[in-house]
C-alpha cells in the first residue's frame, strides 16, 4: 500500500445538541488493485445520506452519524487517511450497500503498471 500512506489521527465528531452519540471507529479494509485502492468500511444501519466522504489536501475523511432508536444509541463515526498524490482525486467515488461503504480511489495513469509488448 505505498500510495495510501497511513491513517491519520481521528478528529472528534461534533455532537448534536439534542442527542448524544456513541463515537466509534468503523472497521476498515484497504485493498490495492492494479488500477485503484479500495477502502471498505463497515457502517451497519447507516444510510447514504448519513455519510460524508471528503478528499481535500491529500486527506480522505469518512464521517457520519446514525440516529438513535428505541433500542439503539445514536452512533457517530470518523476515520481519516493520508493519501499520496498518486490518486486521481477527480475520479474518487463512494457507494454504500448492505452496511458496507466502498470508496474507490483510482490511481493516476502515471503510476499504473504499463505492459510492454515484446516483439520477436
Amino acid at each position: 500500500m505505498s500510495n495510501l500512506v497511513h491513517e491519520s489521527p481521528s478528529a472528534p465528531v461534533a455532537e448534536a445538541a439534542d442527542e448524544r452519540a456513541v463515537t466509534v471507529t468503523p472497521r476498515v479494509d484497504v485493498l490495492e488493485t492494479e488500477n485503484e485502492f479500495l477502502v471498505l468500511a463497515d457502517v451497519p444501519g447507516v444510510r447514504p445520506d448519513q455519510v460524508d466522504v471528503r478528499f481535500e489536501k491529500g486527506e480522505l475523511a469518512v464521517l457520519g452519524r446514525r440516529p438513535g432508536g428505541p433500542r439503539t444509541n445514536a452512533l457517530a463515526f470518523h476515520r481519516t487517511f493520508a493519501v499520496a498524490e498518486t490518486i486521481a482525486a477527480d475520479k474518487i467515488s463512494a457507494d454504500l450497500k448492505a452496511g458496507v461503504l466502498t470508496i474507490r480511489l483510482p490511481k493516476t495513469e502515471a503510476v499504473k503498471p504499463k505492459r510492454i509488448a515484446v516483439t520477436g
